[in-house]
């Protein structure tokens, strides 16, 4: 008769395998840390964007540039290049050199971050394919991520040059493309750490496979907050944010009179302030209803993983939270802190959405 020391023995072995799930969990705890500073560059992007900060370095440097101005003569010559600029010359007329350093240094930072994300990300993946730590079918994925990476920071920088040319602002598709891609980058390494954690072959001791819908529904609404954010970013990129600043109606109306001004129709979807803010009230009505439903959906499944009904109650509690902030930071004209909470909690509410997926697919 097996004693409880054998019992306790043959229950680890079946945890943890022949020892290759340690470096799994490690390769995922490293892809978790480089998760968390994708959130924390999407908030300091926010806020170099709310303080005007992103056009204040003129040149893309990646690793020259690393180093701050360090001596009158630097910071002179890089006030000098900004004067330059149509954002002084048409906004900052007069700025003082001070001035100039405060939105310096939040797009310094900003790209700081960037260069931290690049160096976490590389070194430690190089050193996992070195000691052949990397699980099988993975090394191309991360490979992939890497790349990702780097043309963030590319596109990063086609996006600055667009407001360093006549017009003194970024332009719209370019910023909503670089926020679009930052959280692919998160959604690509978030996943990855979960499957790492959860592999595919733990998942028969577990619970029955939940319905197909809704493993279909929870990847619907994982989409619809992706595509919520771009909108966001479409939002953020015309300041459209600034305009109909009441709630639930627009200025008195559920839908404003001039929702179709411009000609051709389909430029209002881009660049008339109307349309771009009500198509975010719309898809923020929409998961309203949709992330509720599939809230219930999972908690009344007597067969859904103990991951799966936590993932579910997570994420209707995010999507309140940012609902709410949402709505704070439109009433009150977008001021700064309410603004950057409301962009760190759409990349809180996609990784809830994404946890979910994921979670049901056990």
């Amino acid at each position: 008769m097996a004693t409880s020391a054998d019992r306790f023995t043959s229950l680890s072995t079946a945890a943890l395998g022949d020892g290759t799930r340690h470096p799994n969990r490690q390769v995922a705890a490293w892809l978790l840390i480089c998760c968390a500073l994708v959130f924390a560059i999407v908030v300091v992007g926010g806020v170099t964007r709310l303080t005007h900060s992103g056009l204040s370095i003129t040149e893309w440097q990646p690793i020259v540039g690393t180093l701050p101005p360090l001596s009158d003569a630097d910071w002179d010559a890089a006030f000098s290049k900004y004067r330059q600029t149509p954002e002084y010359l048409q906004v900052n007329k007069g700025m003082t050199l001070p001035e100039f350093q405060r939105i310096f240094w939040w797009e310094y930072f900003h790209r700081l971050l960037g260069r931290l994300v690049g160096f976490v990300f590389l070194v430690p993946f190089l050193w996992f394919l070195a000691r052949r730590k990397i699980p099988p079918g993975y090394g191309v994925p991360l490979a992939v991520i890497f790349v990702l990476g780097a043309a963030q920071g590319a596109l990063g920088w086609y996006m600055v040059k667009s407001g360093l040319v006549d017009d003194p602002r970024v332009s719209q598709f370019r910023l909503t493309a670089h926020l679009g891609l930052a959280f692919l980058i998160f959604a690509a390494m978030f996943w990855t750490a979960l499957s790492l954690l959860a592999p595919r072959r733990s998942r028969a001791h577990g619970s029955p496979a939940m319905a197909a819908s809704a493993r279909f529904w929870s990847a619907v609404v994982a989409f619809a907050v992706f595509v919520q954010v771009l909108a966001g970013g479409m939002v953020a990129g015309i300041r459209a944010g600034l305009a109909y600043n009441t709630f639930p109606l627009m200025n008195g109306a559920w839908v404003p009179a001039e929702i179709l001004a411009l000609e051709p129709r389909w430029k209002n979807f881009f660049y008339n302030m109307a349309t771009v803010q009500f198509d975010h009230r719309l898809l923020a009505w929409i998961l309203a209803f949709a992330v509720p439903l599939l809230w219930w959906r999972i908690a009344r499944d007597s067969r859904a993983p103990r991951a799966a009904r936590f993932g579910a109650h997570l994420l209707l509690a995010m999507l309140a939270v940012q609902v709410t902030l949402g709505i704070l930071t439109l009433v009150h004209g977008v001021p700064l802190p309410l603004a950057a909470l409301h962009q760190a909690g759409a990349l809180l509410l996609f990784g809830a959405a994404l946890n979910v997926a994921h979670a049901v697919r056990r």
